[in-house]
């Protein structure tokens, strides 16, 4: 690393140490969705020195995103959402490598490129395209960090193909979807952050990851409540993997 990067990140070196900055440096992951969930996750990725990261949503900015989608302003309203992240987050730093794909994360785009990351995070509000990820990623054994929001309510979930349950095991059929749906701008950020911590946690080996549990937020209470969660030895994705 150099002198830059050894002061930039002197903080979390302190806990990660610098063989943990450099598997961070060394790492590529993939980010679907640069909304609510994913403008959290990507800054705190970003931040924390990520060396390749690839994001892909193909949506443009709307001034109904603004009260929960903190890497866009007012002057971005119309422009790709993965193209000002791409740059933003050059800006913040300048040390990683960014690629921004503004379009549909299709079978396609799995095959292509889950096989060459190192681990994904769904910050998705659809569950079409999460159901996708989800397959791809126990296909191709990658890690992948679920959030889901709605109003004042979030859920995280790590998955681990091979070792935990998948997406599918917990929800077996695509629930109802309500649109728009109601939210309260920090829930997304709060999640996505959750996202980006476990995400550091898996590339680095630092800390315990939540594995085989449903973290459930209660924005109301301020609450955290972890659900304890099994495979299902049926499960059409996942169950291939295990004896």
């Amino acid at each position: 690393m150099t002198s830059e990067e050894l002061e930039r990140y002197n903080r979390q070196i302190a806990l990660l140490g610098e063989d943990g900055q450099v598997k961070l440096k060394k790492s590529k992951i993939l980010i679907v969705g640069a909304g609510g969930l994913g403008s959290a996750a990507l800054y705190y990725l970003a931040a924390a020195g990520i060396g390749r990261i690839i994001v892909i949503d193909r949506e443009q900015v709307e001034l109904s995103n603004l009260n929960r989608q903190i890497l866009y302003t007012s002057s971005d309203i119309g422009l790709s959402k993965a193209n000002v992240a791409l740059r933003r987050l050059k800006e913040l730093n300048p040390n990683i490598n960014i690629s921004a794909l503004s379009k549909d994360f299709d079978e396609s785009l799995a095959e292509e490129i889950v096989p060459k990351v190192d681990l994904a995070i769904d910050a998705l509000d659809n569950w079409d395209t999460r159901i996708l990820l989800n397959r791809a990623c126990v296909k191709y054994k990658k890690p992948l960090v679920h959030a889901g929001i709605e109003g004042f309510y979030g859920q995280l979930m790590v998955i681990i193909p091979g070792e935990t349950a998948c997406l599918q095991c917990i929800i077996p059929a695509k629930p109802h979807e309500r649109r728009p749906f109601p939210v309260i701008g920090p829930v997304p950020g709060i999640l996505g952050a959750m996202e980006a911590l476990e995400s550091i946690k898996i590339l680095t080996g630092c800390g315990e990851i939540t594995k085989g549990k449903l973290v459930l937020f209660n924005g109301y209470s301020l609450s955290l409540t972890n659900v304890d969660v099994k495979r299902n030895p049926k499960c059409p994705v996942c169950s291939h993997l295990f004896p």
